[in-house]
């Protein structure tokens, strides 16, 4: 089964890939590799080769993200008396193409054993038969559903991740405080909120970038869907066209139009806006009140873990209430390693709960196995308790024949750019319509 995806929004994966590692880390820049700590670990006969958009460590560099990716890969070394190569993304090498673009070449061309891969990617390889089936891992028994339904490709489990990724609203409750509002839940009270801050002088109550404005639209298109106790047949029914993408994607669509119109988002600002680079300023100044970001953003202090004000992250309005968002990554294996016996069992090792504890710990994010839980930061909580409750949208779904994230991103900013609501569901009976003759 082939997916329909757009070409253009390979840049969104690329977004996503610099999310999930900065969800977890403060560091700034990335440091080059340590030649020296590879060429002495060289001496191992055994090689897994990895290519991911991060290097190995260098000794006594802050890095809380990397560090506790490699202690994992260290336990694997260690363990099976083999070194993972670190072979590294960086776009000053691979000029024009993107991360996506890069994955994709060298698992065709059969280059490295273990990808770490975007969604986009996930649902691509797995379809062309490029990635290992992991179902019988003996990891794969503790993973959350989240997991193992959105990097499912034609009953094949074709990638893990190390961290859930979850996406949510960073709220200023100080302010809302300020106006007696209480957190919204529904679109309705999430236009009621910002109704208020904008008579109060407040000129955009929600700060926006180019890349996260979808997570309105998924929260209000698929609450139903994946809280619902239908999904899988309410899939099916999308796949075969007997329902349309569309129709789940109207609602949000015209709640972002109302938001633009009434100049509760600034579209010009916002489709000139990196993430958290755009809007942050304002809203730590506490000039907006709401902006949107991942859960790791809660906890760097390079993005949103320092405000002067009590930070709540909570769900994206929705007809079932507080929604958090959730885009699946994930390590695969590539189907003709070179080292495929020791590719799986490094994979086993790094993805124990164990290791997957480990990792956790260090970072304080989301396990993908139902047996790791790590006490969160008070202004997380309202996300965390929705997810562990498996409440939730998901934002990719390797099950899908359109593929969702990328795609939807590009249609919310075509929005953004002055397209009706009436364009935009064009392009989603388009694209449906081509994954219908794949």
């Amino acid at each position: 089964m082939k997916r329909n995806l757009t070409t253009g929004k390979k840049l969104m994966a690329v977004c996503l890939m610099g999310i999930v590692l900065a969800a977890a880390t403060s560091c700034g820049t990335a440091e080059k590799p340590d030649n020296n700590l590879i060429l002495d670990e060289r001496d191992r006969e055994r090689v897994v080769n990895l290519f991911g958009p991060m290097e190995k460590s260098k000794p006594g560099v802050a890095n809380v993200a990397r560090n506790a990716f490699d202690q994992t890969v260290i336990k694997a070394e260690d363990q099976l008396d083999l070194t993972v190569e670190y072979r590294t993304y960086t776009a000053e090498n691979y000029k024009e193409k993107t991360y996506d673009d890069v994955v994709l070449d060298r698992v065709r061309s059969d280059m490295d054993d273990l990808y770490l891969l975007n969604p986009d990617t996930i649902q691509t390889l797995g379809d062309e038969g490029r990635l290992l089936d992991l179902s019988d891992l003996d990891c794969v028994k503790n993973l959350r559903d989240v997991v193992k339904m959105a990097n499912t490709v034609d009953g094949k489990l074709v990638a893990i991740p190390q961290e859930v990724v979850a996406y949510g609203l960073f709220i200023n409750k100080d302010m809302f405080d300020q106006y007696n509002l209480e957190l919204p839940s529904t679109p309705e009270e999430f236009l009621e909120c910002c109704r208020v801050f904008k008579e109060q002088g407040i000129e955009t109550p929600v700060g926006a970038n180019r890349w996260w404005l979808e997570c309105f639209v998924f929260a209000q298109a698929f609450a139903d869907l994946y809280n619902g106790g239908n999904a899988q047949a309410e899939i099916e029914a999308l796949n075969s066209g007997a329902a349309k993408y569309s129709d789940y994607m109207r609602p949000g669509f015209e709640f972002l139009k109302e938001l633009i119109d009434k100049g509760y988002v600034d579209a010009a600002a916002a489709y000139t806006y990196e993430a958290i680079e755009g809007e942050g300023p304002d809203f730590l100044a506490q000039k907006t009140p709401i902006v949107m970001a991942y859960w790791g953003a809660a906890n760097a202090d390079t993005a949103y873990g320092s405000p002067d004000f009590n930070l709540q992250v909570i769900g994206f309005p929705s007809s079932r209430g507080q929604m958090p968002v959730v885009p699946i990554t994930g390590y695969g294996v590539a189907a003709n390693a070179a080292h495929l016996e020791d590719t799986v069992k490094v994979l086993e090792i790094i993805l124990s709960d164990e290791c997957l504890q480990l990792y956790a710990e260090a970072n304080r994010v989301i396990s993908p196995s139902k047996n790791v839980q790590v006490e969160c930061i008070p202004a997380l909580k309202p996300l965390n308790e929705k997810i562990q409750n498996n409440i939730y949208v998901l934002a990719s779904n390797a099950g899908m024949k359109v593929e969702q994230w990328g795609n939807t991103c590009l249609i919310v900013r075509d929005l953004l750019n002055g397209a009706t609501v009436d364009e935009c569901m064009a392009k989603f009976d388009q694209l449906q319509e081509e994954s219908l003759k794949q």
